[in-house]
């Protein structure tokens, strides 16, 4: 399986940037470098074209743009991560993301469902879709995480290895 984790979230918004702290965690586990969002994104480093064996990339961006459609054409399944904010009270929420136009809030900014909608209209992708939210309790300016959302990072980081593990045992 080829497998994209993108984080997505303001940093600078306390807990909005919980997708960082999930994606730089998948990245130490693999012993790759960190992602320092005001220098890079990490998706110059993917290793989607690869013919040989699975593939588990990351990356990290501030909102979903449409040059993100093509990158998630290379890719099996893309797991985004954010912040929830909603009446939804888990500290996790998972829901799968199906390929559909959406109208953003704000015309630059996609949802996850228009992301892989154009990945498959645009070019051809048709990656499965998955969206991890961590409940935000802090969006207030600054950096670093509430207790209770820095609480989500370990099982949202584990969530994302039980997606992409199977795929390893798949002749």
């Amino acid at each position: 399986m080829r497998l994209l984790v993108l984080g997505f979230g303001n940093v600078d918004r306390r807990d909005d940037g919980v997708a960082l702290h999930v994606i730089n965690t998948l990245r130490e586990q693999q012993g790759h470098s960190l992602i320092d969002p005001h220098d890079t994104d990490g998706l110059e480093e993917r290793a989607a074209g690869a013919t040989d064996g699975a593939v588990l990339d990351t990356g990290h961006v501030y909102q979903l743009t449409p040059d993100l459609a093509e990158i998630a054409a290379d890719y099996d399944h893309v797991v985004f991560v954010d912040a929830h904010i909603s009446t939804h009270e888990a500290l996790i929420r998972e829901v799968p993301v199906p390929p559909q136009a959406r109208p953003g809030i704000v015309s630059h900014q996609l949802s996850p469902n228009t992301v892989l909608a154009m990945a498959h209209q645009l070019y051809g992708g048709h990656p499965a879709g998955t969206l991890l939210s961590i409940r935000a309790h802090d969006l207030d300016f600054g950096v670093g995480l509430s207790p209770q959302t820095a609480a989500g990072v370990a099982p949202a980081v584990a969530r994302i290895w039980a997606i992409y593990q199977p795929s390893l045992s798949e002749p």
